[in-house]
């Protein structure tokens, strides 16, 4: 049940475990105990539940957040597909984005990513056919990358004592490509600039260009959009509903608007939470999804932070990139408007990724590293029957905190005219680069709003409003701290922090967790004893 913790709620009088957050790893990680029995109360600051997978409303139009495809789940039988089911009771349906997933554009050219490993193979071949036996390295080291990671996250879960004796055996093979940037790997493969450029160009799914990326986080999302993409079947919502429904049957609660102050700890072990209005919420189980940075630096008694130099920890580790989006919603149908499914990601034509990056970081006027495009009007098989002549498009391009810095401090639709003014510079250099794609919307626009980091530090509240948690450079596989128990007895977290971006990894991350806090083998149990 989600109700708002600002109107006198119906609460039971304990629970077995406290999440806070209602992102999608506290969902799953609930939903998980739930499974066991267990009554979780999730916290969300938030006016309203699910994270990064949240949909906002505005003048009769419908966005999502975080939400623009999903990998992996078109196979039925696939990890994810399987947790999926799992934690919403099968209620969660899919629709698929049609052959060509991605585009990526470079200057006039475009290069299309074809759902499919055999057929992205040989679309790469038809655009670089003196590249064959660089591209057939490349897919067999993605997959050979992926396949070392079960181990290496399986460590995350295990008993100290065990992880003592296994851990470095564990990780082992899978350190070998994460410690090493996806620039290194590629350049050993190809010396085609351009080919490395094209492979590279969902970098902005995880944040970071190909010089200073990790070629594990790299070849993680590779493999998990190589079969496709699909979008939640009835809108992005229907994540949250479903497992809410779920988390509901054991008992359990989400109460929005819910402001965590403090983590309570006694003797090193984690009791409960304390408010920001002073009551308290009292359990021997407390998850944390708001990431490394706020857990360890806000939520925890700062004699705990102390002992344990978690401090020390966090300067290990950097906040992800910073990013701006620009909502849209335009009159016309999207068969009228002729909107594709296939996702655009748009780059610079002269310079490779690190030096676009390099450059808009020295001059934010200069042309935009990337710009990412998506069309969520088509992908959803009934939008035209939720939102007749109507459509919405969502641009995402990186922009870095400091842009917006001098803001810091300013409330939410309170920061001023010139902030205003910054953000409607931005709005329009966007709205430029989709009219170059689409020439034909011109006019058709009725609505945007821009959102800044300000905006989802607001909203997310992840430190500089990153996007991706913490960076996915090589020195981040490396940190053990990052996995879902933590020095103080009870105290878990969940989350992309703890396995990397995006939403299938946060979901995944739920499942570490659970494991974690319950010593239960969920993928056995998924694979296994399932039945709705």
């Amino acid at each position: 049940m989600i109700q708002s913790y600002k109107k006198t709620p119906k609460l039971a009088t304990s629970y077995d475990a406290i999440l806070i957050g209602s992102g999608i790893g506290c969902l799953c990680t609930g939903a998980l105990l739930s499974k066991t029995g267990k009554k979780v109360l999730l916290l969300e600051r938030h006016y309203t539940a699910g994270g990064f997978t949240h949909v906002f409303k505005r003048k009769g139009f419908e966005w999502d957040v975080g939400i623009h495809y999903i990998g992996e789940v078109q196979r039925p039988n696939s990890v994810l597909r399987k947790l999926f089911d799992y934690v919403s009771d099968k209620k969660l349906h899919w629709d698929d984005m049609g052959d060509v997933y991605d585009r990526i554009i470079l200057g006039e050219k475009h290069y299309d990513f074809v759902k499919g490993v055999d057929n992205f193979k040989s679309q790469m071949i038809k655009y670089f056919p003196e590249e064959k036996l660089g591209i057939d390295k490349y897919i067999d080291l993605i997959f050979s990358t992926n396949k070392a990671a079960s181990k290496f996250y399986m460590d995350k879960a295990l008993p100290k004592f065990i992880s003592t004796f296994l851990g470095s055996y564990m990780r082992k093979k899978y350190l070998k490509f994460s410690d090493r940037t996806t620039y290194d790997v590629l350049s050993e493969l190809t010396t085609n600039q351009t080919l490395i450029k094209v492979l590279c160009g969902q970098y902005g799914d995880y944040g970071l260009p190909p010089k200073q990326s990790s070629f594990a986080m790299h070849a993680s999302v590779a493999k998990h959009y190589m079969q496709g993409g699909s979008v939640p079947a009835k809108g992005s919502s229907q994540i949250l509903k479903t497992i809410e429904k779920v988390i509901e049957k054991s008992g359990g609660t989400i109460l929005v608007r819910a402001d965590v102050d403090k983590i309570i700890v006694n003797n090193n072990k984690a009791k409960g939470v304390r408010m920001t209005d002073g009551n308290h919420f009292y359990s021997d189980t407390i998850i944390s999804g708001t990431g490394v940075f706020n857990t360890f630096e806000n939520l925890l008694p700062s004699d705990v932070i102390y002992r344990h130099k978690l401090n020390e920890k966090l300067k290990k580790v950097n906040p992800s990139v910073g990013y701006g989006c620009l909502y849209i919603g335009l009159n016309g149908s999207p068969q009228d408007l002729k909107l594709p499914k296939t996702n655009f990601w748009i780059y610079p034509e002269d310079l490779d990724h690190d030096s676009c990056v390099e450059r808009f970081l020295d001059n934010n006027n200069a042309e935009f590293p990337l710009v990412y495009i998506s069309f969520p009007a088509s992908k959803f098989s009934d939008w035209s029957e939720r939102y007749p002549g109507k459509s919405t498009i969502d641009i995402i391009t990186m922009i870095p905190y400091e842009a917006f810095a001098k803001w810091d401090g300013t409330k939410w639709k309170k920061r001023g005219k010139d902030y205003e003014i910054k953000k409607e510079e931005f709005a329009q250099r966007l709205l430029k680069q989709l009219y170059k794609q689409l020439p034909q919307l011109k006019g058709s626009v009725e609505y945007y709003e821009f959102s800044t980091p300000l905006t989802a530090e607001h909203f997310s509240n992840y430190k500089q409003g990153s996007l991706y948690g913490i960076d996915h450079n090589p020195n981040r596989f490396q940190q053990k701290f990052l996995k879902p128990k933590t020095p103080v007895k009870g105290l878990y977290l969940t989350g992309q922090d703890i396995v990397t971006a995006g939403v299938g990894a946060a979901l995944f991350s739920g499942l570490i967790t659970a494991g974690a806090i319950t010593g239960i083998n969920f993928i056995k149990r998924i694979f296994t004893d399932f039945e709705i």
